[in-house]
């Protein structure tokens, strides 16, 4: 497949075609899909979980690469356009230096701004489980509105994920305006977006609660939840989809502080207004959104000042049919794995509710909540190793690509080895915090051992889908994500709690099943054909040039 070469000022041909390397003349390669560039680990990375209403992790953080701006009126800080690398090269150039240094570097605040902001979710549910009403049904109410707030974030992804590969590929180019200019679409894209969202879902949310399993008891309070976060949608999608253009550019701590701004926020607003103006879960609702918008406004006023390496500016949210055709169509990965779990979200609890009620439900918002705090530092370490990849990627050295696999291969199996220990040995006292009701607990315990039963094998599903986004196989990205999410999990929660008549119980095996057919498949294509093709020096392997770009 023929794509069209982007060239940087004075430079050489950067996005792949039939031959022609960064760094000048290589072999033509037809081997992968080309000049496909996603971040299919929009919100909740590589193959997201769960799906809580703040999305559960840092969007577009998965696709922080650096790049260089070196074009004279582009948006670089304090007007220094002649760097390679804009304001600050060692922030910007992950081609040299320790690959596992440049990961960790990358990693440990991505890791800690995705705890902040899952701080969000988990204080949340754990102020409604023992809320002074009915805690079970409180964590049930806020549980229903799950997949369709995921279904939110999976717009805000189509928005932005395929833009932030754009953008860092543009840096990377030395073409800082065409860079401005993709995240100035992205940011239109999103507005746009969440007004259309915001009427639709205020218009549809009672139906909408009923079909992904509301009941007669809990509808009251998940309508009125739904509807008061609805109403700040605008602020959830420029916070979520935004914060990534901050990481792109290398700002980590920045990116980080940003979601600690709403996080801390919501952590102090939410006993105030569930308890102490006796809200409950609207109260909930009403403290997110305040905090949501704080958090947004930080993250658009650092874009649009003078330290963003690149700057968001208004005439740059013109939109533009070709970066916006680009954009979306590179966004429908991440778009396509968010709307999986969305869907996967809605079929367990309608099948928590029909087979089990309100309790099985309130389970599930508890077994996906203790999933989010396990998952979160191989999450968060596959993440980072996304933009040292695709950044050397689209540089042509091929070597440090694999190094870069190898160490988070390693890293990621052990991390999620011990996780998976400690879900197994101490599901209880997790369990408790959340929820006091010993028949919750009771009924926990059984459910979440079935649902961790291996669940260290996620790691693979992070990996394979973290080398395939890195790469550009958008397809194949796509692919694995739907296998194990729609094509496995869902048939397999009907198999077993109807077809097999396990009831509640035995719904929660599909996980594990998901990741034995599903996860380890994704990780051994992934080796058997992409890794070997690598080669083992720069620009070895025939693979073809990260590019595309319009």
């Amino acid at each position: 497949m023929k794509l069209r070469l982007f060239r940087p000022k004075g430079g050489g041909a950067v996005a792949g075609s039939e031959g022609g390397s960064p760094h000048g003349d290589g072999p033509p390669a037809d081997d992968f899909p080309s000049g496909s560039q996603s971040s299919a680990g929009f919100a909740k990375g590589a193959d997201g979980e769960g799906g809580g209403p703040h999305g559960g992790g840092v969007p577009g953080a998965g696709l922080s690469s650096g790049g260089g701006s070196g074009v004279p009126d582009a948006g670089v800080a304090n007007g220094d356009s002649g760097s390679p690398h804009g304001a600050n090269p060692s922030v910007a150039d992950f081609s040299s230096g320790s690959v596992a240094g440049r990961i960790l570097r990358l990693a440990v605040p991505m890791t800690l701004a995705q705890l902040v902001n899952l701080l969000y979710n988990i204080f949340d549910r754990i102020w409604l489980g023992r809320w002074q009403g009915d805690g079970t049904l409180a964590l049930a109410s806020v549980g229903l509105a799950f997949p369709i707030i995921a279904a939110i974030s999976a717009f805000t992804g189509l928005c932005t994920a395929g833009s932030l590969p754009l953008f860092s590929i543009s840096r990377g180019a030395g073409d800082a305006g065409r860079a401005a200019s993709i995240m100035g679409n992205a940011f239109a894209m999103l507005l746009v977006a969440a007004a259309a969202l915001t009427v639709a879902g205020l218009a549809l949310r009672r139906p909408l609660l009923f079909l992904v399993g509301a009941s007669d008891a809990i509808i009251g309070d998940a309508e009125e939840y739904l509807a008061i976060y609805l109403g700040g949608t605008v602020f959830a999608m420029c916070g979520l989809g935004m914060n990534g253009f901050i990481n792109a550019q290398g700002f980590g701590r920045v990116g980080m502080l940003s979601v600690l701004l709403g996080a801390v926020l919501n952590i102090a607003l939410d006993p105030l207004f569930i308890y102490g103006f006796g809200m409950g879960v609207k109260g909930a609702a009403v403290a997110t959104v305040i905090s949501q918008m704080c958090s947004a406004a930080w993250i658009v006023r650092f874009l649009a000042g003078g330290k963003a390496v690149i700057r968001l500016r208004l005439r740059d949210m013109r939109l533009s049919a070709p970066i916006v055709r680009r954009s979306l169509a590179l966004g429908l990965a991440g778009f396509t794995m968010q709307l999986t779990n969305s869907a996967v979200g809605a079929v367990y609890n309608v099948a928590m509710q029909d087979l089990g009620g309100d309790l099985y439900v309130g389970v599930m918002v508890v077994i996906h909540s203790i999933q989010e705090i396990i998952q979160l530092p191989g999450m968060g370490l596959t993440q980072a190793a996304q933009p040292v990849m695709s950044f050397n990627y689209g540089a042509g050295r091929h070597d440090r690509v694999r190094a870069a696999m190898k160490f988070i291969s390693f890293a990621s199996l052990s991390i999620h080895v011990i996780f998976w220990l400690v879900a197994l040995i101490f599901t209880e006292g997790l369990i408790r915090i959340f929820n006091g009701d010993p028949t919750l607990i009771a009924t926990g315990v059984v459910a979440a051992r079935a649902y961790f039963a291996v669940f260290f094998l996620m790691a693979f599903q992070g990996l394979g889908q973290a080398g395939f986004v890195s790469l550009g196989m958008t397809k194949r990205a796509i692919f694995f994500s739907v296998l194990r999410k729609g094509v496995i999990v869902i048939p397999f929660v009907l198999l077993f709690g109807y077809a097999l008549r396990l009831g509640a119980g035995g719904v929660f095996y599909a996980e594990p099943v998901s990741h034995v057919l599903g996860s380890v498949t994704c990780y051994l294509v992934f080796m058997l054909t992409v890794w070997r093709k690598l080669g083992k020096g720069p620009q070895a392997g025939g693979l073809p040039r990260a590019g595309g770009i319009p």
